[in-house]
């Protein structure tokens, strides 16, 4: 297990190391930022001083250094286009990021095993074919059309819901505001996480309705039948156990990827998180919090990936008993 954990570190370690190079190639081959910082009527002088004071006068392998130094502390300069620290812009926004991924995470999650559970055991009824078909819906529309189909429907025609905004939210602590604990923050927060969420619901419940599938047709699943052990224990004992298996990677992976892309419903519903802060940087070529934005999601995928492994290792027997013979 020890030997599992370090070379899974040292990997996670390595992807860093290559996403922090190509972050601060960004800063060289993607406009000159003391030209953004001054504009075109400064002096020679000026810019030499902001140079200094940036930096960007010490050899390119200094400046890596300080860049990849500075990002472990989670320092990434001060924005061209605002001026204010990268870090404090980021913090503002990361709470309504994290709530949307997590609340579009739980929904996706749990409603694409429950659903997929349903239609492996009841794959002959008109309900589960219902949802089959319906569940193309969610895989082959893109996620913006979906959201303006949301927002057409409960915000414009039946007026039910926020088209945009986050509603109301409270402050808990220096940095952290949530809209979990207003009624307006909740009914804000039901369209983009069902937006969000919908594509990586379909795929969780199509994965666990063809692994489940595949299971129930196995020997031993057919020997605790006749056994005599109920359905319920049957199911969900024996078949949705072993079923999870492969759909902990999956799982892992999505959540990874609703994070990342999180930015295209951000825009729709104009919620103000980091993903919308990332599109107003490509705009105006702000390339510090480009840089911190792509850290910040390589950070979220190897983290994520690195917690799929162990539990991966902790869930498959067979990786444990060949971690054992070497």
């Amino acid at each position: 297990m020890l030997a599992f954990l370090i070379q899974r570190v040292l990997q996670a370690i390595f992807v860093m190391f290559v996403v922090a190079l190509i972050s601060f190639s960004l800063f060289h081959y993607v406009g000159d930022p003391v030209l953004n910082m001054l504009g075109q009527e400064a002096t020679e002088a000026d810019r030499a001083a902001l140079r200094a004071q940036l930096g960007l006068d010490q050899p390119v392998v200094v400046q890596f250094w300080n860049f990849v130094v500075n990002a472990a502390q989670f320092e990434f300069g001060i924005s061209y286009r605002s001026a204010r620290p990268v870090t404090d812009m980021i913090l503002e926004r990361l709470p309504a990021t994290l709530e949307l991924a997590i609340i579009s995470a739980i929904f996706a999650v749990v409603m694409g095993i429950l659903l997929g559970i349903y239609t492996a055991l009841r794959r002959r009824s008109w309900l589960a074919n219902f949802i089959m078909t319906a569940s193309l819906i969610g895989v082959s529309l893109p996620t913006f059309l979906i959201g303006v189909l949301l927002i057409y429907v409960f915000a414009v025609e039946l007026g039910w819901l926020p088209a945009f905004g986050r509603g109301e939210t409270v402050r808990l602590g220096d940095w952290w505001s949530t809209g979990l604990l207003t009624a307006s923050g909740l009914r804000s927060l039901i369209l983009p996480a069902i937006t969000l969420g919908l594509f990586q619901l379909t795929l969780i419940m199509r994965l666990v309705r063809a692994e489940m599938l595949e299971v129930l047709s196995t020997d031993y699943i057919k020997f605790a039948r006749a056994r005599g052990l109920s359905k319920r224990v049957v199911h969900l004992r024996h078949a949705l156990k072993n079923t999870m298996i492969p759909v902990i990677t999956i799982i892992g992976l999505q959540l990874g990827t609703i994070i990342a892309f999180a930015i295209i419903t951000e825009t729709v519903f104009q919620w103000p998180g980091v993903g919308a802060l990332f599109i107003t940087a490509v705009r105006f070529v702000d390339v510090p919090v480009m840089a911190a934005y792509l850290m910040m999601i390589a950070l979220v995928f190897v983290v994520i990936n690195l917690v799929v492994d162990l539990l991966y290792y902790a869930v498959d027997p067979r990786l444990r008993a060949q971690g054992g013979g070497k």
